[in-house]
């Protein structure tokens, strides 16, 4: 039997500010990390759970810059829709929000949920099919927070259309999008996140979301 490694005061208190300092980071320096830095990020993304066992994730890096341009094109499209959906004083702070980090990330990737992975073999998802789908969102929290050790920020680019993506990705039919994803070093750090810097949100506390039954 391997023995489980121990953790002591001093790791608890860096984990919980790795959590603290973890951030969706919108803006970028435009250096480059090291090079081998994102397949050590994949691999341990890799070891996250997931359902089964299926490990049903999938990365696909983005370094072509026509497919990077018609994300662009696309979040733009989406982003004023999605202005569209606000009014008065909401919409006009909504218009200034910077949501996302597509012209300076020098890495850039996406992370799709593949439906079909036989690996598993259907293990836990005959009534949660939507296992899946968490499982790969698993894989992006530990890509996340290793990403934090390496001092590395992670942006997590949502206002986009899941099938345009997929389509201009050429990716399977049977895979899931789950985000699309730009990675760099910060341009400055930040303890608070930008939405609550701004105004747009602040954190509940566990308190409230926290029921007993």
């Amino acid at each position: 039997m391997t023995k489980a490694p121990g953790f002591d005061a001093k790791f608890h208190e860096s984990f919980r500010d790795l959590l603290a300092w973890r951030r969706d980071v919108r803006r970028f320096q435009k250096l480059a990390p090291p090079d081998g830095t994102l397949e050590h990020l994949f691999a341990l993304a890799c070891l996250a759970p997931s359902v089964g066992l299926s490990q049903p994730w999938r990365f696909v890096v983005v370094d072509d810059k026509d497919r990077r341009a018609a994300i662009r094109a696309d979040f733009e499209r989406c982003n004023q829709e999605a202005l569209g959906d606000y009014s008065g004083a909401r919409a006009r702070l909504y218009a200034t929000l910077k949501l996302a980090g597509l012209d300076a990330a020098p890495i850039q990737f996406a992370v799709f949920a593949d439906r079909d992975a036989t690996e598993g073999h259907g293990l836990g998802r005959r009534t949660m099919p939507e296992m899946t789908e968490y499982s790969a969102v698993m894989a992006v929290h530990t890509l996340w927070l290793a990403a934090r050790v390496e001092g590395l920020g992670l942006g997590w680019v949502s206002i986009l259309d899941p099938s345009r993506v997929a389509e201009i990705l050429e990716v399977p039919a049977s895979w899931r999008f789950i985000g699309y994803f730009c990675l760099g070093y910060p341009e400055r750090e930040e303890h608070t996140p930008e939405l609550e810097r701004e105004g747009w949100e602040k954190r509940r506390p566990p308190a409230e979301v926290i029921l007993k039954r």
